[in-house]
């Protein structure tokens, strides 16, 4: 004796490859979800642009003030090599110290 035919109604349940019918039924209430939805997605990609721009122009920023030194810096480099030898060893001599003699 089978142990599905004890129990009363089990004959009538459908699985879901006997059914044909969609999850969703195509009625004018599932435009108003998609439009919500719709509208939710569009408003996170927004505010997501929003920080993507500020995070943009910080780096950008940043990229600059980095060019701006390794520009002066070269500029620095590029006239010490144009300075002859003896120019080089005076300009790192002079210091603005001045020295006394203590007594004790």
């Amino acid at each position: 004796m089978p142990i599905s035919s004890a129990i009363k109604g089990l004959q009538s349940i459908k699985s879901m490859q006997n059914v044909v019918k969609s999850g969703i039924p195509n009625k004018e209430e599932s435009d108003f979800i998609k439009l919500y939805m719709l509208e939710k997605e569009r408003t996170r990609l927004k505010s997501e642009e929003i920080r993507i721009l500020l995070r943009l122009e910080f780096v950008q920023g940043r990229l600059k003030e980095i060019q701006d030194y390794n520009d002066e810096k070269a500029k620095e480099m590029h006239s010490i090599e144009v300075q002859g030898p003896d120019e080089k060893k005076t300009a790192g001599v002079k210091s603005d110290f001045k020295t006394m003699s203590i007594d004790y």
